[in-house]
């Protein structure tokens, strides 16, 4: 039982003791005491004065002492409406042993309720970059933190593998390609194929500059181009099943997949189950025709389909071009439409960068007109962009920032900072280099997760990676510090009668007590930041407790017993906290 049930308990059998009420659990309301005052946990004694009828600082004293009757509250101080309760240094060191005896701890009970969250969301065009990361680390990192909730989660992703965009490419690799595969450039596929793609449009571009020459306007140049309209034409074939397009399609598709399924294997994440749009449009298409014949929709003369929203404060939306092809809502209808029927999902969150938060209101409107009831409950957890000192990155122009050389510049970094920190290391070459991606990836995860989802970040990969300060590194020293220790600890012995604690033991012990409610908030606020600030501000706590108490030099039995203890927790709940973020934690360092 936690603290706050413990005094919630004790508080209304001294409600009803005092004042024969029987207080209901939201009229207990408690809260941290403020630093200026002597306390643990704070009552507030409002909700009580009226029916006491006395001044709020005589019903805070009263309940005061019938309080510190109890084996957990040793003191109290009352100031005007609220309680401020010291809590014995021995319920702490109890709290303590039950936190070291739970193998589970910080996991909520089952809901028994299934969530699925959608990350990722690739095109086929082009490998993954920055703002992919971002993507796929807080998509995993909020599937794993709603599984800690109790939630049973599907992680899933849906793929781009269709589409104008798609064909670009093709196009590029037909007409420039040379046969060339990923064997004979030692390319990734999907290296490979973005370069066809930022190929297209460096042609494409040359094309719209030869017509504007010859006088055509910059609007006629972009839709008159013969590259686009090659492209437009693959799109419809695509689309009528054409025998030699699919097999191209297929051919360079499997190519990008080999290479993101590299890229995620690296990185961290996985899926549960992943969609494509190739197979879920057409379920899209066949809602939307649906949606016509009911009146949910219209057709305009060049035979497009629209859905005119209006009246629900937005605009009018292209379902169907005027050649029949679907767009990406159109996709997205069907896809829904798959999910639901394929998992009994409780609550369905699509990660999905804050440029879409447009997209996603149509999207659950027009689900919701559709009929299926799930349209209302769609949850888009909005994200900021990732952004470089140089401004936004620009895929189509060949400036993106690669995930792949992002990771290995990182690992990279975070080798060479190693090396120099520890220039007399007994590690083997491949226990440096393991350590080194650990740290290096844990720098990109947790600078990364640790910003307010709802933010932009300003990505600096060497404030990342520094070993101090808010990082993912100076966390991950901590713990490795904290195994260090416990590897050379003799076989530790138990607090036995210990009942008084140091303010720095106090400390730790308070706030790894906070870890449940910290995992709750991460879940309930889809944040992994909350997560990243407590395990920093459980890191620094620890660190000032190691600088000045003796652990392994204690003579003390009893204390060393507490302090290895204390350790060896401090080092369970990092770890867990992290794990949660995706971020792996080395034993040495």
């Amino acid at each position: 039982m936690t603290l706050e049930q413990q005094i919630t308990s004790l508080a209304k059998a001294a409600v009803k003791a005092l004042y024969d009420v029987d207080a209901a659990d939201n009229q207990i309301q408690l809260q941290k005491t403020r630093p200026e005052f002597e306390g643990n946990i704070t009552l507030v004694v409002f909700p009580f004065v009226k029916l006491a009828r006395k001044a709020p600082a005589q019903v805070a004293t009263e309940i005061g002492e019938e309080l510190v009757k109890s084996d957990i509250v040793a003191k109290y101080n009352a100031v005007q409406g609220f309680l401020n309760l010291v809590i014995d240094d021995a319920f702490w060191i109890k709290q303590l042993e039950a936190i070291d005896a739970d193998k589970n701890y910080g996991q909520q009970p089952d809901r028994h309720q299934l969530m699925m969250v959608e990350y990722s969301s690739p095109n086929t065009n082009k490998p993954l970059h920055l703002g992919h990361v971002r993507n796929n680390l807080l998509g995993y990192s909020i599937a794993r933190i709603q599984e800690a909730n109790g939630w049973k989660v599907v992680k899933t992703n849906i793929v781009n593998d269709r589409g104008i965009h798609i064909c670009k490419s093709m196009l590029a690799w037909l007409k420039f390609g040379n046969g060339e595969t990923p064997e004979s450039s030692g390319k990734k596929g999907d290296h490979l194929i973005g370069d066809y793609y930022v190929r297209f449009d460096k042609e494409y571009k040359a094309q719209i500059a030869e017509l504007m020459a010859k006088g055509m306007d910059e609007e006629t140049a972009k839709r008159e181009a013969p590259l686009m309209l090659e492209a437009q034409d693959m799109l419809r074939k695509w689309e009528a099943n054409d025998p030699e397009v699919r097999a191209l399609w297929a051919k360079m598709n499997s190519w990008v997949y080999a290479g993101f399924d590299e890229t995620y294997k690296r990185m961290g994440v996985s899926f549960d189950k992943i969609y494509y749009e190739s197979n879920t449009y057409l379920e899209g298409k066949s809602e939307v025709e649906k949606g016509l014949a009911s009146g949910a929709f219209y057709r305009r003369e060049d035979g497009s389909v629209w859905a005119d929203l209006t009246k629900d404060g937005l605009d009018e939306k292209l379902l169907l071009r005027s050649d029949g092809t679907s767009v990406y809502m159109t996709q997205d209808i069907g896809t829904a439409k798959l999910r639901f029927q394929d998992f009994p999902i409780d609550k369905m969150v699509y990660v999905v960068g804050n440029e879409q938060e447009y997209h996603f209101k149509v999207l659950s409107i027009l689900l919701d007109r559709l009929g299926f009831p799930f349209g209302k409950e769609l949850v888009h957890f909005s994200y900021g962009m990732v952004e470089l000192p140089n401004g936004k990155m620009k895929s189509r122009e060949g400036t993106v920032v690669d995930a792949d050389d992002l990771m290995d510049k990182m690992v990279e970094d975070a080798k060479e900072i190693y090396l120099q920190k520890n220039e007399q290391s007994s590690m083997s070459n491949n226990q440096c280099d393991e350590v080194a991606r650990m740290v290096g990836l844990g720098a990109l995860k947790y600078f990364i997760l640790k910003v307010d989802p709802r933010k932009n970040i300003l990505f600096n990969p060497a404030e990342s990676i520094d070993f101090n300060g808010n990082t993912g590194p100076f966390i991950q020293y901590t713990y490795a510090r904290i195994q260090s220790v416990l590897r050379k600890a003799e076989t530790p012995g138990t607090p036995g009668s210990l009942s008084t604690l140091d303010p720095k033991e106090l400390a730790l012990i308070q706030r790894l007590c906070d870890y449940p409610s910290t995992v709750r908030a991460a879940g309930d606020e889809f944040s992994p930041a909350i997560l990243c600030n407590y395990a920093y501000a459980l890191a620094c706590d620890f660190n000032s407790f190691y600088h000045d108490l003796s652990i392994l030099n204690e003579p003390d039995a009893q204390k060393k017993a507490l302090r290895l203890l204390l350790s060896a927790n401090v080092a369970k709940v990092l770890e867990n906290a992290m794990g949660l973020l995706g971020i792996e934690m080395p034993e040495r360092m």
